[in-house]
């Protein structure tokens, strides 16, 4: 962070030079002193949202031309497997809260269906094998292509159809968040 702001001056000024302007006259358009601004350029001064917002303004750019944007860090999720009864669930995403993806490997052992509820909505999608899902009174079987979404208040429970193991990829939404992806029945 003080990296970025530390850049945020020498921005400021060439901004500022490569338009011809003057402190005198970015004051006046601003509203913020000449003072001010000649220490926002030297640094002297951490920039502040109250101080950016009129000078983006004044020069007619957007905010991040300004701040400039950290560097980017290395996109690749790496999270632990996390295994909990037999199953193993791989966090693909980073940020508590919110929606969040993973991806499930459920062993081929049978188990008795346990169906439990929670707040929230899911949408899950099935890579490889069979997973049987127990939704509400339904007990269905999807093969490797197929997709789900369900609110997580009703009743459901996930296992293998028996068949070898099966690997789902999986996104849950606290209770409000909905996803945008549909899937249609087969027709009979």
């Amino acid at each position: 962070m003080d990296e970025v702001l530390a850049e945020v001056g020498p921005r400021l000024r060439r901004i500022r030079k490569e338009r011809g302007a003057t402190l005198a006259g970015l004051s006046a358009a601003t509203g913020i002193s000449v003072s001010t601004l000649s220490r926002l350029e030297s640094g002297l001064r951490k920039p502040s949202l109250e101080l950016l917002l009129p000078i983006a303004r004044a020069h007619e750019v957007a905010l991040d031309e300004l701040v400039g944007t950290p560097a980017v860090r290395d996109p690749r999720v790496r999270a632990e497997p996390i295994r909990r009864h037999g199953r193993t669930y791989w966090p693909l995403t980073r940020q508590p809260g919110g929606l969040q993806a993973f991806k499930v490997l459920i062993p081929q052992e049978q188990e008795e269906p346990e169906p439990r509820t929670h707040e929230g909505y899911e949408w899950l999608y099935v890579m490889s094998g069979r997973l049987r899902m127990i939704l509400g009174d339904h007990d269905l079987v999807l093969n490797a292509g197929e997709a789900a979404e369900f609110d997580t208040r009703v009743p459901h429970w996930f296992g293998s159809a028996g068949e070898g193991p099966v690997e789902f990829l999986s996104l849950f939404g606290p209770q409000g968040e909905r996803m945008h992806v549909r899937a249609r029945p087969k027709r009979a």
